[in-house]
Formats: C-alpha cells, sequence, structure tokens
C-alpha cells in the first residue's frame, strides 16, 4: 500500500501568489484544491508581504499539506521587480518552512518539463495537461494553474530531490 503525500505548490508574486493543492500516491495524482492569495497594490510593501504570509499561512493550515514545492525567480532587466518578487518568494518559501514542512524549488523550465514534456511551452498547453492530469482539477487564472504545475513537478521528482538532500546534508 503507497503512502499518500499532500503537496502544496506555490507560484509566488506580490500581486498574486498562486497556490495549488495536490495529492500524489504512487504514479496517481488527485486534485485537492487550488486558488490566489492577493495583495492590495495600495498598500505599502511591507503591508503587502503580510497579506501573502497570512494567506498562504491559512492555505497550509486549512489543507494540512505534507509537503511544499516553490517556483524559483527568473531575474529580469527591472531589478526593482525583481527585488519584489524574491520578497514574495521569501514569504512561499518561510510559511512552509515555519509550518515545518520542507521546501523544494523548480525552475520555471522543469516544471514546464514535468507537466507538458519540453522546458518551454505556453500557458494554455499547461492548463490542457492539467485537465488531461487531473480531470478534476479546476482553478482560475494563470498564477493557479502554475502553482497546480509546480505541485506535480515536484511529485515527480520528490524521489529524487531527498536523495539528492541526503547526500549534502
Amino acid at each position: 500500500m503507497q503512502n499518500t503525500i499532500r503537496i502544496v505548490g506555490i507560484d509566488p508574486g506580490l500581486r498574486r501568489t498562486g497556490w495549488g493543492i495536490i495529492e500524489t500516491s504512487g504514479n496517481s495524482l488527485r486534485f485537492v484544491a487550488s486558488g490566489t492569495v492577493t495583495s492590495d497594490g495600495d498598500m505599502d510593501l511591507a503591508s503587502r508581504l503580510c497579506q501573502l504570509h497570512d494567506g498562504l499561512a491559512e492555505i497550509v493550515h486549512s489543507y494540512k499539506p505534507d509537503e511544499a514545492a516553490v517556483e524559483q525567480t527568473f531575474v529580469n532587466k527591472d531589478a526593482v521587480a525583481t527585488l519584489k518578487l524574491g520578497q514574495a518568494r521569501g514569504i512561499a518559501m518561510l510559511v512552509p518552512a515555519r509550518a515545518g514542512l520542507p521546501v523544494s524549488e523548480y525552475a520555471p523550465n522543469a516544471v514546464k518539463k514535468a507537466v507538458i514534456g519540453v522546458g518551454h511551452g505556453e500557458k494554455q498547453q499547461i492548463h490542457m495537461m492539467l485537465k488531461i492530469l487531473m480531470p478534476k482539477a479546476e482553478f482560475k487564472g494563470n498564477d493557479a494553474a502554475d502553482a497546480l504545475a509546480i505541485a506535480i513537478c515536484h511529485a515527480h521528482n520528490r524521489g529524487s530531490n531527498r536523495m539528492r538532500q541526503a547526500l549534502a546534508g
């Protein structure tokens, strides 16, 4: 009998942080829930980060995942935007870590490769594959869909991640 592992995938963003919860047992995947935590763009940065923290903390508390996966930040030409995204990403990693969950990180190309089979693809391809992999999956918007894709990527890679961490530790 296989253990069921509940995974939260998090797609960090300062305006919208997507989250997706799946369960994996062996090779099977089951959709649990997904959504988006938003921050008020009219508020100061610290208050917005608090909104993201509190929203993600509620998700982790409500759904009680066993493991977390967060998408790595890509660096763009706007240094200020990259820094703010990095701060949101810090919240996305802090919340599950504070809840005692192991947190893994995945590059955007690794997430796409795990879900659609190639490292580059369109959002519509990800949405289509999510529906194929988990027909009952419901997601509103790209952020929640990306978070589910991150969770699926982790489900496919979690064994090799544990082995790498054990060898490094």
